[in-house]
């Protein structure tokens, strides 16, 4: 009789819950959720503080099958900034900034930084959260690197077209304008909580808004812009710049 009973609680007794293997599409698909919930509590909670119980609910996958995929909570975090920088990147390259005028292509990416940074607020989080780490996770990745060298490069060769039909002044450095062209957009929407209650005045509104991308373009145009090409009739070139690029 006890062996029967055994068997019976043995039979009702679920089996453990498994990271199944699924077909490609659907894997894909959950892949896909669970790096968007992990963009979001990452991005709200920071490395330290979020849970992957959360990701695990906010995605609909089960925490077995989140370690499948990622291994840990880490790789999980790494492949969260990954994502973002290659949705960044590859949004850049539909600007096709090679066949345009060299100062208008230089123009644009500003233009882009800015409105990419406006519509994808968990890119701001993501990074703010990483500087105060040092870094120490976004260093482990080759493949950001590569995506940010290749993107320097890019504007390097942006430049020296600008400087060859004379609309962009020479002694640029392709790494430090790009620095400075990420810092009109970063800095204003990574501190605008605390610049509005240092001045009293609220800088997030639409209109403040519009008022520092236009400050942005005119900003990106006049660090870059050769000062004979700027001139009206070619005059005075001897122009100095007191903030280097």
């Amino acid at each position: 009789m006890a062996s029967v009973r055994g068997s019976e609680v043995a039979a009702k007794r679920k089996p453990p819950i498994a990271a199944t293997k699924q077909p490609p599409r659907d894997a894909e698909k959950t892949r896909l959720k669970i790096l968007a919930a992990a963009e979001a509590e990452f991005s709200q909670k920071g490395l330290a503080g979020a849970r992957v119980d959360t990701i695990a609910e906010e995605s609909g996958a089960n925490k077995r099958m989140i370690y499948y995929y990622f291994n840990s909570k880490e790789k999980l975090y790494i492949a969260v900034l990954e994502r973002a920088y290659t949705e960044m990147r590859s949004s850049e390259r539909g600007l096709a900034l090679d066949h345009l005028d060299p100062v208008e292509a230089i123009c644009g990416l500003t233009e882009f930084k800015f409105d990419y940074s406006a519509n994808h607020p968990t890119l701001i989080n993501l990074l703010n959260g990483e500087n105060m780490l040092n870094a120490e996770y976004l260093k482990q990745s080759k493949r950001l690197r590569d995506m940010h060298m290749s993107l320097v490069k890019r504007i390097g060769s942006i430049v020296d077209a600008g400087v060859k039909n004379a609309t962009i002044r020479p002694g640029i450095n392709p790494l430090h304008l790009y620095i400075s062209i990420s810092a009109l957009s970063y800095f204003y929407f990574s501190n605008t909580p605390t610049l509005s209650a240092a001045f009293d005045h609220d800088l997030g509104t639409s209109t403040e808004r519009k008022a520092r991308r236009r400050t942005g373009q005119f900003e990106a145009d006049t660090r870059i812009a050769d000062p004979a090409w700027k001139a009206i009739g070619h005059g005075d070139q001897r122009w100095e710049y007191s903030v280097p690029l």
